[in-house]
């Protein structure tokens, strides 16, 4: 199958791209059937061959995703822009990092609930000791503090 699509040239930091027909499966910078424009992103400047470029997609010839929204813009074919695909960068995972940030949540969670717990067996240990036993223990505290 027949692809319209960008082919980079010009120097280092200085991009221009030559708009070329060539098979889908070749290089971006391989062998090319016919050269229909060129691109220049930093001085937008664009020339198309718009009546080859009308003949090659009248026989088959897809654009690339990007080639598609220039020529879109510029007048040549009427259609919608297309959403270009742009890879997502890989974050890498460090599982002992992961680990150690998804544990501090738990380990605060039960120290809290160890702290409920702990505030709870002490009520039940003082609502446990019967009232008499207190108003003796403090009426023997007070014999032996005379």
């Amino acid at each position: 199958m027949l692809a319209i699509r960008f082919a980079r040239v010009g120097k280092k930091n200085k991009a221009q791209y030559k708009i070329v027909l060539q098979e889908k499966t070749a290089a971006p910078g391989g062998r090319h059937v016919e050269i229909l424009g060129s691109h220049d992103p930093h001085l937008k400047v664009t020339t198309l061959k718009e009546d080859r470029i009308k003949y090659w997609i009248s026989k088959g010839a897809q654009a690339s995703d990007t080639v598609h929204n220039l020529l879109v813009t510029k007048g040549v074919i009427i259609d919608k822009k297309r959403a270009v695909k742009i890879p997502a960068k890989k974050v890498e995972e460090v599982p002992v990092v992961a680990e150690a940030v998804a544990d501090k949540p738990v380990v605060a969670e039960v120290k809290a609930e160890e702290k409920k717990e702990d505030a709870k067996v002490e009520e039940t240990k003082v609502a446990e000791v019967p009232v008499e036993e207190v108003k003796e223990e403090a009426e023997a505290e007070e014999v032996k503090a005379e």
